[in-house]
């Protein structure tokens, strides 16, 4: 609620405190008026008629939206890496010392205080300040690079209130974290959005009972957060918490939730683009939480990352997914919307959850404390790759094939392109996963035709419009075959994940195959290949340089989807299409079944349960194929990509118009690879050619035999499909008039 000065235009905020699992009001609206008007002094119902107002207001302007076509995801992704290019602020952290908390008593209710205040000068720098004194002892020195790095969470329970038209949120979080560094830890430093405001911090005690604690406040730059900041609580512990070591913590937070590209308008972006990539708010119609990355609206521990410095953001966000894939977490929404205006779709997480709505009285006025509440709650007993997500919003549900699709009134017509789209492309996943997904796909209508689609589990958000005249159908379709594989190998009980190279990277890996079934072998390889440059620059030089990503643990996009998509594709060629399609389906079956301790998700199901379990799958499926060679060098561990040569070729005249060719060929990289190589002969209709498939060792030399009828005429090794430093086709003339073979190596597969 927000109170209005009668004689100036200054105002003051009541802030609201939470109480077990519920939202109190601390002051009730009938005794704020006597009060407040001895004070001389108002109360707006108008702005916050709910309750919670947050200490911080901030004030942003609605961008006009102008409609575009679907394709906004690649529009955005191309900005994004665009002004990765670009150099970011440094980071700017003001600490900010909070008084320590006095004891709430027993019977008056706690009526809050302003902790501190923010304001933003001519100049663009941030200034906090404390709204009361404390003792100079009690401050704390900024949180370093260790202790972010060593918290893991592996438990959130959230207790979450919206108020929807007033676009806040009011959380209280019952969180455990572990000490997974090497030191002990003397405090915790915890982070939300810089939208967002911490009120109160207890800690298990000695004595296993919760207790209040002093904790400061710092606003530390970071491009996590669509504000471009984060409020990050700086947490003094009672005593060292020892590597390995759990910790319960109980937090509040509340505040509000606009709109807000402020990260993307510091370093240029246009506005539009902008506004249509940072879409994420709280409101009546919608609500959309993304999750870190995005919006971080649940506890964090991170670095301060900038889109201006190349992939950061993008592998902090991999790394936040994967430090929490083991984590359990629950959620409890209450909802509190307008009389008449009921939401009819929830997810969490990308799983829909079903609504309980209670309508409030159509006679009651405002000036009355009930409100209409939707509530629903979700319990996964590990989170997976995924970020926490939420959404709540007002769309009409029109079930397809495999789908439900959640649309505004004005694009109920275009759900029939949606549901077309995705009957042509069933039969194709059913021929590789089985005859049934493991769950449904959620379609979630976005507000503007010009918002950046979203992925997360089953649920693929997107503007639902008509596509643009002209546009080409197989467009939708691609969108279609990547979010219904992820409903395919999605277990609706969301228990046991599978890593993200078993999950992104296969949806990717069927995209690619879904385009070569529609525009053939070499318009999948340059899907492909647009992805391997950055792949090469992303992957160590040698293995003693870096550790690199396995991609059991990868946390960059480059690798649990590039790299993991080029892994699949090989391992077709080496154990077949259809020992592959066996492996995957008997995979998700297992996983599906799967009983996993919560506490063993992360270790045992990532990092070895899994890659054992897929690799003697595909063994089995494959006649007892031996993949240990090709598992050892291309998951287990990041040795780079190979760097392939044909170092000579020598061609000889044998009997009866044979020729035997002996092609030599040479790896400076540290990655065996298995590679086809080809002769070809004769031009024209009496064109030959022989393939066989080589095995170059690491670091060393093959040489392979070929006899084809007809005088040769050029040798290539590689196709596009096993990905290189440098390129990955090379191609040896033999016609050439030079007194030497004329080689050559290229980026893009040759034609076929």
């Amino acid at each position: 609620m927000k109170l209005t000065f009668a004689r100036s235009a200054r105002t003051t905020e009541v802030s609201l405190v939470l109480k077990g699992h519920d939202f109190s009001r601390a002051v009730k609206r009938t005794k704020q008026a006597a009060a407040l008007a001895a004070e001389e002094m108002r109360a707006d119902s108008r702005a916050f008629p709910q309750g919670l107002k947050p200490r911080i207001s901030f004030t942003r302007l609605a961008a006009r939206l102008k409609s575009c076509p679907f394709r906004a995801a690649a529009f955005a992704s191309a900005i994004l890496i665009g002004l990765s290019a670009l150099s970011c602020a440094a980071q700017v952290a003001t600490s900010t010392p909070l008084a320590q908390p006095q004891a709430t008593p027993a019977t008056p209710p706690h009526q809050g205080r302003i902790i501190f205040s923010r304001s933003t000068g001519e100049d663009g720098q941030t200034t906090t300040q404390s709204a009361e004194p404390i003792p100079q002892q009690a401050q704390l020195a900024p949180a370093q690079v260790v202790e972010r790095q060593a918290v893991t969470f592996t438990s959130f329970d959230l207790d979450l209130r919206l108020y929807l038209a007033a676009q806040q949120i009011a959380v209280r979080a019952l969180i455990t974290v572990r000490n997974d560094g090497k030191s002990p830890l003397s405090r915790i430093p915890l982070q939300i959005s810089s939208s967002l405001n911490w009120e109160e911090i207890r800690l298990d005690s000695p004595h296993g009972q919760l207790q209040n604690t002093a904790f400061q406040v710092a606003t530390v730059n970071s491009d996590a957060d669509h504000t471009g900041q984060l409020h990050e609580a700086l947490i003094p512990l009672l005593q060292p918490l020892l590597p390995g070591q759990s910790l319960r913590l109980d937090v509040t937070y509340s505040g509000p939730i606009a709109a807000s590209a402020q990260r993307l308008l510091a370093i240029g972006a246009p506005d539009s683009a902008a506004q249509h990539s940072d879409w994420d708010q709280v409101g009546v119609d919608f609500t959309g939480l993304r999750g870190f990355g995005n919006v971080v609206w649940y506890p964090v521990s991170s670095e301060p990352v900038f889109l201006g410095d190349g992939a950061q953001l993008f592998d902090e966000m991999g790394r936040q997914k994967l430090r929490m894939a083991g984590a359990r977490f629950r959620l409890r929404l209450t909802d509190e919307f307008p009389h008449g205006q009921a939401p009819t779709v929830a997810l969490i997480n990308g799983h829909s959850v079903p609504l309980a709505v209670t309508e409030s009285g159509a006679s009651l006025d405002q000036s009355q404390e009930v409100a209409s509440v939707a509530t629903a709650s979700f319990d996964s007993p590990a989170l997976g790759f995924e970020a926490p997500s939420l959404f709540v919003a007002i769309r009409a549900p029109h079930p397809g094939p495999n789908l439900t699709a959640w649309t505004l009134s004005e694009d109920n017509v275009a759900v029939e392109f949606w549901t077309t789209a995705a009957t042509a492309v069933t039969p194709f996943l059913q021929g590789w996963l089985g005859r049934q997904p493991r769950t449904q796909l959620t379609l979630l209508d976005l507000p503007d035709s010009a918002d950046a689609p979203f992925e997360s589990a089953a649920l693929l958000a997107a503007p639902l419009r008509e596509p643009a005249p002209g546009a080409k159908p197989d467009r939708m379709e691609e969108a279609l075959v990547h979010s219904l594989t992820r409903a395919w190998i999605t277990p609706a009980s969301f228990a046991s994940p599978s890593p993200a190279w078993l999950n992104e990277g296969v949806a990717t890996f069927m995209g690619a195959l879904w385009v070569e079934k529609q525009q053939g072998r070499a318009a999948a390889l340059r899907l492909l290949e647009a992805g391997r440059a950055a792949l090469a620059l992303a992957a160590p030089a040698s293995p003693g340089e870096s550790a690199g990503q396995p991609l059991a643990q990868a946390i960059s996009p480059v690798y649990y989807r590039t790299k993991a998509a080029y892994v699949l594709w090989m391992l077709r060629d080496l154990a077949g299409e259809q020992a592959l399609s066996a492996a995957l389906r008997a995979y998700y079956s297992t996983a599906a079944q799967a009983a996993v301790p919560v506490q063993d998700v992360a270790l045992v199901k990532n990092e070895v349960s899994d890659r054992n379990h897929f690799e003697k799958l595909l063994e089995a499926a494959g006649n007892h194929l031996d993949l240990g060679w090709f598992f050892a060098d291309w998951v287990d561990a990041d040795k780079g990509l190979p760097d392939l040569s044909i170092a000579g070729v020598y061609p000889s005249a044998e009997q009866a118009g044979n020729w035997l060719v002996a092609v030599d060929l040479a790896n400076a990289g540290y990655a065996a690879a298995e590679i086809p190589v080809t002769v070809r002969a004769g031009s024209g209709s009496g064109a030959t050619s022989i393939t066989r498939r080589v095995l170059v060792p690491a670091r060393g030399r093959m040489t392979e035999r070929i006899l084809i009828l007809g005088k040769p005429t050029e040798v290539q090794a590689n196709d596009g499909t096993v990905p290189e430093t440098q390129a990955s086709v090379h191609v040896t003339r033999l016609d050439e008039p030079a007194t030497a073979p004329a080689s050559s190596s290229q980026s893009n597969p040759a034609p076929q």
